[in-house]
């Protein structure tokens, strides 16, 4: 089903990379006044998820508030990534996309993915909502709603309970959370007429900060004690980067 779920995104991708006479959905290539202004908002992003982070007394777990201390710690290497990730994206492809692409848009019919609510994401602007932007952002925001999926199951108490220990319930939803990715990544690729070079490597690392950020941010202001999930996902996409970013340095 997450395999349905990404080529039904390709599909929809593609059909929006259409050359069309109507200028707003014509596509475009992204210039490099678009890439510095991905890296912005992301940044812009990143600076209110870390003010609600430093601000934040109480914690319900040590782990959640350890996790915290860490990206706080290395706000200075995470903004240099993002203009890295960012200047990738020139000469990428610019389209009219979903805007608010999660789990909760996938309708499931018939052994098959709908896509549904075009109303892009809530806390924009209607400009913002219509403007065309990278496509990935929609993948971007899939990847982290099957990310959500998995530690809302794993990190927090009293959710999801099954009858297993512990161990085998952590196990069985990390290879959830991997598998999942992969196949909706895979069938993506296949459809969609962005390819999986490089470049959208890296912006689609771009798209997965800015939206674990926000997260960060919602969670501090209308759900805290759920917290604990984005900066879980934070963190991790946080060392990753950074871990191939210093090891392309050292080569």
């Amino acid at each position: 089903m997450i395999g349905a779920i990404g080529r039904r995104l390709g599909e929809m991708h593609a059909i929006l990379a259409r050359e069309t006479s109507d200028p707003a959905f014509a596509p475009e290539a992204a210039g490099a006044d678009d890439a510095a202004n991905w890296a912005q908002r992301t940044d812009e992003r990143i600076q209110i998820a870390f003010e609600g982070l430093s601000g934040r007394q109480a914690w319900e777990r040590e782990l959640d508030r350890e996790r915290a201390q860490a990206l706080l710690n290395q706000r200075k290497q995470i903004s240099t990534a993002v203009r890295s990730l960012a200047k990738a994206g020139t000469g990428t492809l610019k389209t009219r996309i979903h805007g608010d692409f999660h789990l909760g848009q996938v309708l499931v019919a018939s052994g098959d993915a709908h896509i549904i609510d075009f109303e892009g994401e809530p806390a924009t602007s209607i400009t913002e909502r219509r403007a065309k932007t990278s496509p990935l952002r929609d993948v971007a925001g899939l990847l982290r709603s099957i990310d959500y999926a998995g530690a809302t199951l794993i990190d927090r108490k009293g959710v999801g309970a099954a009858p297993v220990d512990e161990a085998q319930r952590d196990q069985l939803i990390a290879q959830f959370r991997q598998r999942a990715s992969r196949a909706f990544l895979r069938a993506y690729w296949d459809v969609a007429d962005t390819r999986s070079g490089p470049a959208a490597r890296a912006l689609l690392d771009l798209f997965l900060i800015e939206k674990a950020a926000y997260e960060i941010a919602y969670e501090v202001s209308n759900r805290p004690t759920w917290i604990g999930v984005p900066v879980a996902g934070l963190a991790r996409l946080a060392t990753r980067i950074l871990d191939k970013e210093t090891e392309g340095r050292n080569n």
